[in-house]
């Protein structure tokens, strides 16, 4: 897939013409996509449907969605948290119905597995009526369940006060849903290039409109110069250091690296078919330390937040165990603790240290960044795409199709 798409640059830069600045030559592509998770596979393949286009999407790594978005709780989410006009509300309550449609269509492994949010006291409650209050306005289905019916469903899971039920939640098979997205963006023509990675991202010269960027492949020292009508800046934990790279300083944003350690568990009970969140804590980076269930059914439980400040810090910590069979507990307290591991790590792209559930205007809560930049012609930049991306992305998609072409 590289040597296509790498060749196709050589031969249309070697043998039609050498690059040039100095006029305004016909671009190598018309979109060149950087970030080859599930939103920039999702983007390429919507941007690919254009007839008369061409389409790159380029990868730093060897394979697609090796980042977070392979690293995280495969959740279709409802669309509880996000507030009313957020861009996270939006995109993930279309996003969710456009996944569930495409799922079916294309036998992609989903399950609606449902949702349940616990309160254990009075305190809890109240965040859980606040949730359940502005679901109901937005039109996202949701409901109390008595706690003999919630007893009944799952008898281990522990619950003193209330269970507020979301029945639209969801699990996917996200990496056969990356697969598909792979597979259908090159049946359209798109051009995939892993193993290269955006060095450096300059507009073209004053007078052209475009983009020149300047991708690398880590086996060889060599560089490569393309040229593309459209840049779209999909490129996940380094989204901000790409953007940054490309916007005057007064323009530039922080990045920040919620790192999120997921645990297995490997006895063969309790085992609950539902997923289970606890109450959202006010000002909280993520969710709680939740369970889901995989699609084979396995459990796990995760992600906590860690603040790191390197992106690739992929490791384990073994430290932050202990914290999270506390919270386990609270829910699942027949849990054989002995049998719950360290698994694996995934790390989110954020904004700030501000938290994952809107509580109000001035709360700290973080909205994804999806614009055109003002200034910088054919330049589409997507920063903090964090939860939920995943479930957002084929709306993301489409999002930015329309800022290009509406």
């Amino acid at each position: 897939m590289f040597a296509r798409a790498l060749c196709r640059v050589l031969r249309m830069q070697c043998d039609l013409r050498p690059f040039s600045t100095s006029s305004t030559p016909r671009a190598d592509f018309t979109h060149v996509v950087v970030g080859a998770g599930a939103v920039g596979l999702a983007i390429a393949r919507k941007l690919a449907d254009r007839d008369g286009t061409s389409t790159l999407l380029i990868e730093r790594h060897g394979a697609v969605g090796t980042e977070t978005s392979s690293r995280n709780s495969e959740v279709i989410h409802a669309g509880l948290y996000y507030g009313p006009t957020s861009l996270k509300t939006h995109l993930c309550l279309k996003g969710k119905q456009m996944m569930y449609d495409l799922c079916e269509k294309q036998n992609i492994p989903y399950r609606n597995a449902k949702k349940w949010i616990l309160s254990q006291n009075a305190q809890q409650h109240e965040e859980l009526v606040k949730t359940h209050d502005f679901a109901k306005s937005i039109g996202v289905p949701i409901h109390f369940i008595p706690l003999s019916e919630a007893h009944a469903r799952e008898p281990d899971v522990r619950v003193e006060e209330a269970v507020l039920e979301s029945p639209t939640t969801g699990i996917v098979d996200s990496h056969t849903y990356m697969s598909y997205l792979e597979s259908d963006f090159q049946s359209k023509g798109g051009d995939l290039a892993c193993y290269t990675s955006a060095e450096s991202v300059e507009p073209l010269a004053s007078g052209s409109q475009g983009w020149k960027i300047q991708t690398k492949c880590p086996s060889s020292s060599k560089t490569t110069w393309i040229t593309a009508d459209t840049l779209i800046n999909s490129a996940g934990l380094a989204a901000v250091s790409l953007s940054n790279s490309i916007l005057p300083h007064a323009r530039h944003v922080k990045p920040y690296y919620a790192k999120g350690s997921y645990y297995s568990y490997s006895a063969p009970m309790p085992r609950p078919k539902t997923l289970v969140y606890p109450a959202p804590t006010t000002g909280a980076a993520g969710l709680g330390t939740h369970l889901t269930i995989d699609m084979t059914g396995a459990i796990r439980f995760g992600p906590d937040v860690e603040w790191v400040d390197d992106p690739n810090d992929l490791s384990v910590n073994e430290s932050r165990l202990p914290a999270a069979l506390e919270e386990i507990e609270t829910y699942l307290p027949r849990i054989q603790k002995e049998k719950v591991g360290l698994d694996y790590c995934g790390i989110r792209p954020k904004l700030g240290k501000g938290g994952a559930v809107w509580k109000g205007n001035g709360d700290g809560f973080l909205d994804f960044v999806i614009r055109k930049e003002e200034g910088f012609e054919g330049f589409v930049n997507l920063l903090g795409i964090e939860s939920p991306g995943l479930t957002s992305s084929l709306a993301i998609a489409e999002m930015v199709d329309g800022l290009l072409y509406k």
